[in-house]
């Protein structure tokens, strides 16, 4: 027997989207600040990105729940937190940071919308059908 697929959000697809990118660019963000070798030993620049990017790519993982999503809007304040190794990091977790409120603040309203139309949907087919009973 086939199991069906749970249907995801779209608020739920956008911040694992963003998640994703994000591990995407911790990884040469751990490059970056190990070439410029702002931690002593270097080494621990790629330790501490791989470990963040674990991290991120768990929290993509767990965004249907709410505590999930807060969890993902802590991450973003950690990237933010990554300017401190590295200025530009302060840019680039500012430009994530405003995605991620684009992308909870978009979705809800388009989740919000497609649950609307699919109650009207199911309403005026249930009334086509009481409308075809003898």
């Amino acid at each position: 027997m086939a199991r069906t697929r749970r249907e995801r959000s779209l608020t739920e697809t956008l911040l694992s989207i963003t998640l994703g990118l994000e591990a995407a660019m911790m990884f040469f963000a751990a490059l970056v600040i190990f070439g410029l070798d702002r931690l002593d030993p270097d080494w621990l620049a790629l330790v501490y990105g791989g470990a963040f990017i674990l991290v991120l790519v768990l929290a993509a993982g767990v965004q249907r729940w709410a505590w999930g999503v807060w969890f993902g809007a802590a991450l973003q304040l950690a990237i933010l937190a990554t300017g401190l190794l590295e200025p530009m990091m302060f840019l680039v977790g500012a430009a994530f940071l405003a995605l991620w409120v684009y992308c909870f603040v978009r979705g809800r309203q388009i989740d919000t919308q497609k649950a609307a139309w699919l109650a009207e949907r199911a309403a005026s087919e249930s009334t086509t059908e009481q409308g075809d009973a003898p």
